[in-house]
C-alpha cells in the first residue's frame, strides 16, 4: 500500500520534468518503487477483469429472508391502511364493546399467567458479546439486535446444566407488567387482544395484573431465585383488598396452568418450603381459575424436543432440504444448538407426559383408539356433562374401529408398528448402562460437548434403535439414559407418576405440586375451575424415528422419519401420529382432569370444586383481514378467539359456569376419559 501511495505522489502530485533527451541515471530505490507500483497496477487490472463471484447458498438464504420480511411488513401496512368497513367484509364487533353495551362492568380483579416462551426476558448482566444490550429484551420483542449475534443469544438463554439457575456472569430476568406478554413480536399478539377487551369493560392496571416469571426455570426455582411466587401472593392479596374484597379470577395459559397449580399448593404450605398462607387462603382470595390451553398431563411434543430437538414442522423442513438444518457452514448446526440450550430449561421437562401408560396407553392400547383423523368428515355435536350418551353413541362419527398405536410414543421403524407387543423386544435401558462409560465415549469428537449424545458410543446408540417402541413409562427411562445429567436435575423438581396414597408425607414435597395426579386441589368448594381449549386441529401424539445418516461428531444420532406415511384414512403423516387437539396439546391432556379426574368429589378434588369444559371448535380465518382468526382454536391464537374472550369477560364480571352455559364439548373427551382406568 505504501508503494502505491508513493507512486501516486510521483505520477500525479509531482510529475517528472524531462529537461533533455539524454538518458538520466535513476536511483535504485526509485526504480524499485516504480516496479512495485507497476506490478500492483497490473494485479488490480487482472482482478477487475475476473468474473463475479458465484452465488452462494448464504446469499440465497439472506435474500429469501429479506423477501419474506419485506412481504410481511407490506401486508401489515396494507392491513392497517384498509378501512374498517371493507366492501364485502363486515368486521365483527369485539366482545368487550358488545358486552359493555349490555351493561357488563369490571367486578373481580383478573390475574393473567403466561405460558412457556411467550414472556419477554431482558438482560441485566451479560458477556462481552452482549455489550450495549443492558435491560433490552433478549427474548420477545423485535429481536433486531440479538439476530445480529445469534450464538451470543443462545449463550445467554442457556441456564446452568447442573443447578438450572443462572450461569456465571449472566442474568436474564422476566420483563414486568402487561407488556411482558401482550405481544411476542411486533404484529404477533399473545395476550393483547384479551387485555384490550378487558379494558373496554373497565379493567386497568389496578385490577388487572400479568404474573410474569422466568419461564425457563423450574417452578420452585422461580421462587428461590426471584421470589416470584411470593410476589404473586402479595399481588393477589393487594388486589383483593383494594378492589372491595372481591375474589380474583385467574387466567393461566399453557404451561402457566401447571405453574399456577404449583402455586395453589405452595401458597398454603408452611414456610420455608411454602408461602405460609394457611389452609383457607385459596378459598378466601380466588373466585375462578380459567385454564386456557391447559397442559395438565403434558404433551408428546416435549419428548421429541428433548430427544432430537424436533417436532413435525422441523422434520418436514429437514425432509424438503436436509442441508438447511444440518449444514456446518459457519459452524451453524441449528438443532444441536437448540438441544444444548433447551436441555438446560426445566420448563421443557415439566411438559413431559404425566400418568404413564394409564393415561397415554401401552404397546397395544390407548384412550384415543379408533380416533377419526379426517376431521373435516367428523360431525361434531355439542354435548354436556349430562348427555354423555350423545357423545358416546355416535360411534361412527368419532371412533372408527381400527388398530391404534398411539401408546408407542417413540417407535423405531414403521415395521415396529405392525408387530404386537409379544413380538417386540423388551425395553430395558439397564442393559445399556455398562456401555456408557468414559472409555466408550466418542473421543474422536473432542472439544466442547454440545449434547450428551457425544458421551455415548455408537454401538449403544444402535442398540437403542433396534426395533424398539417406547411408551410414556419407558420413554422416561430412555431420556434418563440418553440425557442423565438433565434428568437428574429435572427429577429433583418434577414428577410424572400417579399417587397411590395422596396422604403419604412424601407428596408434601414441591416436586409433586405441578402434577395433578400427585397432588390435591385446595379445600375451596366455592372455586370454579375451567378447562378451555381448542379442538379440531391435528395434534402430534407419537413419532416414528430412525437413525440419522449423519455419523459425524457433535450431531444428533436420531431423527423423525418423515418418509413414513399411513393409509389414506390413517393418522400417520410424515412420521408423526396425529390426534385431536389444539395443534400442541392433545385433548386427553387438556380435558381429562375436568372431565373425570376432578369431576365431583375425588381423591384429587376432595372438596368437590366445580369443573367445566369449554371447547372451541377451530375455524381458520376466512380472509387475511381476520388476521390469525376470530374463531381459532390453535394453542396461542385461541387467546384472540372472540367466544373465549366473551367467556373470560363474563366470569370476570361475576357470572358462574352454569350461567355461561356449563360444559361445551365437541370432542370425544368424555369417551376417552371413560376408557382410562384411574382410581378416583
Amino acid at each position: 500500500m505504501g508503494s502505491i501511495l508513493r507512486f501516486r505522489k510521483l505520477c500525479y502530485v509531482e510529475p517528472v520534468k524531462f529537461e533533455s533527451f539524454q538518458p538520466q541515471k535513476i536511483d535504485k530505490k526509485e526504480e524499485t518503487v516504480a516496479t512495485e507500483a507497476k506490478t500492483t497496477l497490473e494485479k488490480n487490472e487482472k482482478r477487475n477483469k475476473r468474473q463475479p463471484k458465484e452465488w452462494s447458498c448464504i446469499n440465497s438464504c439472506c435474500w429469501a429472508i429479506g423477501y419474506l420480511c419485506t412481504t410481511w411488513w407490506l401486508l401489515l401496512v396494507l392491513f392497517n391502511c384498509m378501512p374498517a368497513t371493507f366492501p364485502g367484509f363486515q368486521v365483527l364487533e369485539s366482545p368487550g364493546t358488545r358486552l359493555k353495551l349490555e351493561g357488563l362492568t369490571a367486578l373481580h380483579p383478573v390475574v393473567l399467567v403466561p405460558g412457556i416462551v411467550t414472556g419477554g426476558l431482558e438482560l441485566w448482566e451479560g458477556k462481552p458479546c452482549a455489550e450495549g444490550l443492558f435491560r433490552k429484551r433478549l427474548w420477545g420483542g423485535s429481536f433486531t439486535e440479538v439476530l445480529k449475534r445469534p450464538l451470543c443469544l443462545l449463550e445467554h438463554l442457556a441456564l446452568h446444566n447442573e443447578t438450572g439457575l443462572d450461569p456465571p456472569g449472566i442474568r436474564l430476568r422476566a420483563v414486568p407488567g402487561l407488556v411482558a406478554a401482550d405481544y411476542f413480536a411486533p404484529g404477533y399478539f399473545v395476550w393483547a387482544v384479551l387485555i384490550e377487551n378487558l379494558a373496554k369493560i373497565g379493567y386497568e392496571g389496578k385490577n388487572m395484573h400479568m404474573a410474569a416469571y422466568d419461564w425457563r426455570l423450574s417452578f420452585q426455582n422461580t421462587e428461590i431465585r426471584d421470589q416470584t411466587l411470593s410476589r404473586l401472593k402479595s399481588q393477589i392479596e393487594l388486589m383483593y383488598v383494594t378492589n372491595g374484597y372481591m375474589k380474583v379470577v385467574v387466567v393461566p395459559h399453557s404451561m402457566g396452568v401447571i405453574y399456577f397449580l404449583h402455586f395453589l399448593k405452595w401458597v398454603e404450605t408452611p414456610p420455608p418450603m411454602g408461602g405460609g398462607g394457611g389452609p383457607g387462603w385459596c378459598a378466601k382470595h380466588i373466585k375462578a381459575i380459567m385454564n386456557i390451553g391447559p397442559v395438565f398431563l403434558g404433551v408428546p411434543k416435549a419428548v421429541s424436543n428433548l430427544f432430537s430437538a424436533e417436532a413435525k414442522d422441523v422434520a418436514s423442513i429437514r425432509a424438503m432440504d436436509p442441508g438447511v438444518l444440518d449444514s456446518e457452514i459457519l459452524r451453524l448446526q441449528a438443532l444441536e444448538h437448540v438441544m444444548r440450550v433447551t436441555r438446560t430449561w426445566d420448563s421443557i421437562a415439566s411438559l413431559l407426559p404425566k400418568g404413564g401408560e394409564t393415561i397415554w396407553g401401552n404397546l397395544d392400547w390407548s384412550a384415543e383408539e379408533g380416533h377419526a383423523c379426517d376431521l373435516s368428515k367428523k360431525r361434531y355435536s355439542q354435548a354436556s356433562a349430562g348427555d354423555k350418551d350423545t357423545n358416546d353413541s355416535d360411534v361412527k362419527m368419532g371412533f372408527h374401529v381400527k388398530e391404534s398405536k398411539y401408546g408407542r410414543i417413540i417407535s423405531f421403524g414403521k415395521e415396529t408398528l405392525q408387530l404386537s407387543s409379544s413380538q417386540l423386544p423388551s425395553v430395558d435401558t439397564k442393559e445399556f448402562l455398562g456401555t456408557r462409560t468414559n472409555k466408550n465415549t466418542n473421543s474422536a469428537c473432542g472439544g466442547e460437548v454440545w449434547t450428551e449424545y457425544d458421551e455415548m458410543c455408537r454401538e449403544t446408540i444402535r442398540k437403542i434403535a433396534e426395533n424398539k417402541p417406547y411408551t410414556a413409562r419407558t420413554v422416561l427411562d430412555l431420556l434418563r439414559f440418553v440425557a442423565p445429567k438433565m434428568m437428574q436435575r429435572v427429577e429433583s423438581h418434577l414428577s410424572y407418576g400417579i399417587a397411590d396414597n395422596l396422604d403419604d408425607p412424601k407428596y408434601t414435597r414441591y416436586k409433586y405440586w405441578s402434577n395433578p395426579l400427585e397432588t390435591k386441589l385446595p379445600d375451596a368448594p366455592d372455586i370454579e375451575i375451567y378447562c378451555s381449549y381448542g379442538v379440531g386441529i391435528p395434534t402430534e401424539r407419537s413419532y416414528i424415528y430412525k437413525l440419522s445418516p449423519n455419523d459425524k461428531c457433535k450431531s444428533i444420532p436420531f431423527r423423525i422419519d418423515s418418509s413414513v406415511d399411513g393409509d389414506e384414512d390413517s393418522c400417520l403423516r410424515g412420521g408423526v401420529y396425529l390426534t385431536d387437539g389444539d395443534e400442541t396439546v392433545p385433548v386427553i391432556s387438556a380435558g381429562f382432569m375436568c372431565a373425570k379426574g376432578w369431576r365431583g368429589r375425588t381423591r384429587f378434588n376432595p372438596s368437590g370444586i366445580a369443573t367445566h369444559i369449554r371447547e372451541y371448535q377451530h375455524k381458520p380465518p376466512a380472509s387475511l383481514l381476520e388476521g390469525r382468526g376470530l374463531e381459532s382454536g390453535a394453542h396461542v391464537d385461541i387467546l384472540g378467539n372472540f367466544a373465549l374472550i366473551e367467556d373470560v369477560l363474563r366470569v370476570a364480571a361475576g357470572a358462574t359456569g352454569a350461567e355461561i352455559g356449563g360444559d361445551r364439548v365437541y370432542s370425544d373427551i368424555f369417551r376417552m376419559s371413560d376408557r382410562i382406568n384411574l382410581r378416583l
